[in-house]
């Protein structure tokens, strides 16, 4: 499956029970050679155009089995009434939860806190969570409040995880050129010396309306993927920007495989916007 995966890279390419309770929210195990993942951000609108990206999600799960989604906020614009959940979440992807695909969430700025209770996000009731798939490790932060208690089980959570690969997503990006917000320095002081320290890999946030690629910030490459269903064109020119797209909705294909993360940038038009490799960060 690496090679078919790497086969539609290219055409991509060339086209365009503890105490802790939240330790205990591991989905499935995967193959561990494999690991296949979606993700998506600020979705909740319900529109036409939040259906279309659902629909390529579907199609591009038919070539790149993926059976996850990682959500990066602001996935119901409220809380969780029936009619929202109905409109913002499970139309969209109905096809992919009735094949059987987990959704993990964080919060958003405007998700009501009582979201983390909705079964379909796999939240546990949590604000922030970690979970495992094969050699993959993935931590779930609630950047709205990231307190000191939160602080101090990241680290906790990173030192103790024996995985190889450690994935991080949260809402508020640390690393973003987009010009409705940027990125949010405070929270890149409190949250960058753990990442580093701790051997992070890959970080995706949301909360900027549009898809971005730093250049890798002290051996971390950062993913902006919050057009999931709204859009907000404006990216600011910056050297450190390896790859944006601001002109519509989009989410992101990725695949772990060994020591490499493949990943492609789809908008909902089905265009391959951005791909490439990223290589796991050596251990210290």
């Amino acid at each position: 499956m690496a090679r078919v995966f790497s086969s539609l890279l290219l055409i991509g390419v060339l086209a365009l029970a503890g105490a802790d309770p939240h330790a205990q929210l591991a989905p499935p195990a995967a193959p561990r050679d494999a690991v296949r993942f979606a993700v998506i951000g600020d979705t909740g609108t319900g529109d036409q155009a939040q259906l279309d990206v659902g629909r390529q999600m579907v199609a591009a799960r038919a070539d790149v089995p993926f059976d996850l989604v990682l959500m990066l906020g602001d996935n119901l614009f409220g809380r969780a009434t029936r009619r929202e959940v109905s409109d913002g979440f499970e139309r969209p992807y109905q096809p992919l939860l009735d094949a059987g695909v987990r959704f993990y969430a964080v919060l958003g700025n405007h998700d009501a806190p009582e979201n983390r209770l909705y079964p379909g996000f796999n939240m546990g009731g949590e604000r922030y969570y970690t979970y495992a798939r094969g050699h993959v490790r993935f931590f779930a932060l609630d950047t709205n409040v990231l307190d000191a208690k939160q602080l101090a089980w990241f680290e906790d959570a990173l030192r103790s995880s024996p995985e190889p690969w450690k994935v991080v997503y949260f809402h508020h990006a640390i690393y973003s050129n987009g010009k409705r917000h940027g990125s949010n320095v405070e929270l890149r002081v409190r949250l960058e010396p753990l990442l580093v320290r701790y051997g992070v890999d890959v970080v995706f946030s949301g909360h900027d309306h549009l898809y971005e690629r730093w250049k890798p910030q002290k051996g971390i490459t950062y993913f902006v993927a919050g057009a999931g269903g709204k859009l907000r064109s404006g990216v600011r020119a910056s050297d450190q920007s390896a790859a944006a797209f601001d002109r519509d909705r989009s989410f992101v294909l990725v695949e772990i495989a060994g020591d490499e993360m493949s990943f492609r940038a789809i908008s909902r038009t089905g265009a391959v916007v951005d791909a490439g490799v990223v290589n796991r960060r050596p251990d210290t």
